[in-house]
C-alpha cells in the first residue's frame, strides 16, 4: 500500500482517497500505523451523509475483543445517528482522545485526526482498496441518485 493519492469525483460529491488505506463498504476507511494496530475513520462520503457531528460514544472498553460487524458505539449528527460497527476481528484499542475532546475534527480532518478509533487484528478480505472502494461510491451515489429522480 502506497501513500498516493486518487481524486474521485461522482456527481457533486468530490473526495480523495488514499492508497495507504483500505475501506469498507460501510464507509470507513482504514489506515495500519504499526503491527497489527490499524486506525479507523469515516470517509468523507459517510461525514457528508451524516451531517455536523454532535456526540459520540463506545460500549465497548479498551482491550475487549471485538468480531467483525459487532457494533461497539455510536456518533450523532445533525443528519442522523449510526453505529459504530467493528470492520474486522480484533480487540478494541481506544476512541480516538481528539476526537472525544473536539468532536468538530470529524468533518475539519475526517482523513486525519478526525480518525475515530484503534483496533489490533487483520483486516478480512472484504476490506478494499480506493479502486474497489470507487466502485461502492459509484453504486451507492447512483442508487441516491435514481430515488432521486424517482421521487421528482
Amino acid at each position: 500500500m502506497g501513500a498516493e493519492e486518487f481524486h474521485y469525483k461522482r456527481s457533486r460529491f468530490a473526495t480523495r482517497l488514499y492508497g495507504d488505506r483500505l475501506y469498507t463498504a460501510g464507509h470507513s476507511w482504514l489506515r495500519r500505523e504499526e503491527g497489527d494496530l490499524w486506525r479507523v475513520g469515516f470517509t468523507k462520503f459517510a461525514v457528508r451523509m451524516l451531517g455536523e457531528a454532535v456526540e459520540m460514544a463506545f460500549e465497548v472498553k479498551p482491550g475487549a475483543a471485538v468480531k467483525t460487524g459487532q457494533p461497539i458505539g455510536w456518533i450523532e449528527g445533525f443528519k442522523a445517528v449510526t453505529d459504530l460497527y467493528a470492520p474486522f476481528e480484533g480487540v478494541f484499542v481506544e476512541g480516538n482522545p481528539a476526537l472525544i475532546k473536539e468532536i468538530g475534527l470529524l468533518q475539519s480532518d475526517p482523513a486525519g485526526r478526525g480518525w475515530l478509533y484503534g483496533l489490533r487484528g487483520t483486516p478480512g478480505p472484504d476490506c478494499l482498496d480506493a479502486q474497489g472502494y470507487t466502485a461502492v461510491l459509484d453504486a451507492t451515489i447512483d442508487k441516491m441518485l435514481g430515488k432521486r429522480h424517482e421521487g421528482s
